[in-house]
């Protein structure tokens, strides 16, 4: 049975005329009447109109890019080699044919919001969007989740390509053409190893947040080579040294700067910090600094990513290097279609260390 806009009007409990409202964007409607309206179009899988419905599974030109946040250099250069692609290109041997030409990009900003995710791969359902790409870690909250698999799902067999581009593949479902996924949990493990190698056994460790994949693949791979070592914090479990010497926090400068004190005052004697990303690393090497100690010879300081300011720190900054103009532009063609996916639709791109200036063997 086709869906009308008074059915949409009675699941959110509003006029029929304040759900053309939401839908045309030509008037302006209260922010959690617009979620309802938005949520309820989702339920029903409502299409605007007669005409619209008998496009359902067209395409138009416009590809959404969805990212945790714009001014963080991490999802800002993935998106913005994306967008070079989309812009242009024709169709690759073994690609899907007459994917090439030029399309819109727009770049979705989540805020790291799952409620945002959902609400803007709703919107560009509607829209009927040639492709959606995903950026960054997900959020491991097994609801969330399910909603998306079965939202992802949703748009392609609306004919959507859906690309993860950084991002593991879903636990269920999800319909996904490609998922490039980051060897987070490789570079966490080399990195460790590496101020192993040094002669480090009390590293301190800035965590992103608890609840984001990325966030754990690093973390496992730093206590894996912890516990290989035997060294403090390798344990896991979230107690005794492991609990000392880990802390969790936004991947923000200010997250490693307040999480670096807090590791120096429950231990003085750290040799080294392990920050979350490059930013959390700035912050890090901030706190060292106010502490009247130098970097490496007193603490060494290491991040994750390789941003383009890591290489011009002072020292220089020890990190794993995230091929993301690579990857973000390989997400751009995968979801123009012209790059064929690769076999059975995932691939894990290496991470690499690249050992500089700010780490050195610990204080005799």
């Amino acid at each position: 049975m086709t869906v009308t806009l008074a059915d949409v009007a009675a699941r959110a409990g509003v006029s029929p005329a304040t759900v053309s409202r939401v839908l045309n964007g030509n008037y302006p409607v209260a922010a959690a009447t617009r979620e309802r309206v938005l949520r309820a179009v989702d339920e029903l899988d409502y299409v605007l109109n007669g005409p619209a419905s008998s496009l359902a599974a067209a395409t138009s030109d416009l590809v959404g890019i969805l990212v945790n946040d714009i001014a963080d250099p991490f999802f800002g250069i993935m998106a913005g080699a994306a967008q070079s692609e989309i812009g242009g290109g024709q169709d690759a041997p073994g690609a899907a044919p007459g994917r090439g030409g030029q399309k819109l990009a727009v770049v979705c900003n989540t805020g790291g919001s799952p409620e945002r995710e959902l609400t803007y791969l709703t919107l560009l359902q509607r829209q009927r969007a040639a492709a959606v790409i995903l950026t960054g870690g997900a959020l491991e909250d097994p609801e969330h989740s399910a909603a998306m698999a079965a939202k992802l799902e949703r748009l392609a067999a609306a004919g959507t390509r859906v690309v993860l581009c950084g991002r593991p593949p879903l636990p269920r479902g999800g319909d996904v053409l490609a998922a490039l996924a980051f060897d987070n949990r490789g570079g966490g493990r080399r990195l460790a190893e590496h101020l192993l190698a040094l002669g480090h056994r009390r590293i301190g460790y800035v965590a992103g947040p608890v609840e984001r994949t990325t966030t754990r693949h690093r973390l496992e791979g730093h206590r894996e080579a912890l516990r290989a070592a035997g060294a403090a914090g390798g344990e896991g479990g979230g107690g005794g040294a492991d609990g000392l010497l880990t802390l969790h926090g936004p991947y923000t400068r200010r997250s490693g700067y307040e999480a670096t004190l807090e590791l120096l005052r429950r231990d003085p004697g750290l040799t080294a910090v392990v920050a979350a990303n490059d930013t959390v690393a700035l912050g890090a090497c901030a706190a060292v600094r106010e502490q009247g100690l130098r970097i490496p010879q007193d603490v060494s300081v290491a991040g994750f990513d390789d941003l383009p300011f890591s290489v011009d720190a002072v020292p220089a900054l020890t990190t794993v290097r995230l091929p993301l103009t690579e990857a973000g532009a390989r997400a751009g063609r995968l979801a123009m279609g012209t790059e064929a996916p690769p076999p059975g639709g995932i691939a894990t791109i290496a991470a690499e260390l690249m050992a500089r200036s700010s780490t050195a063997p610990p204080r005799a």
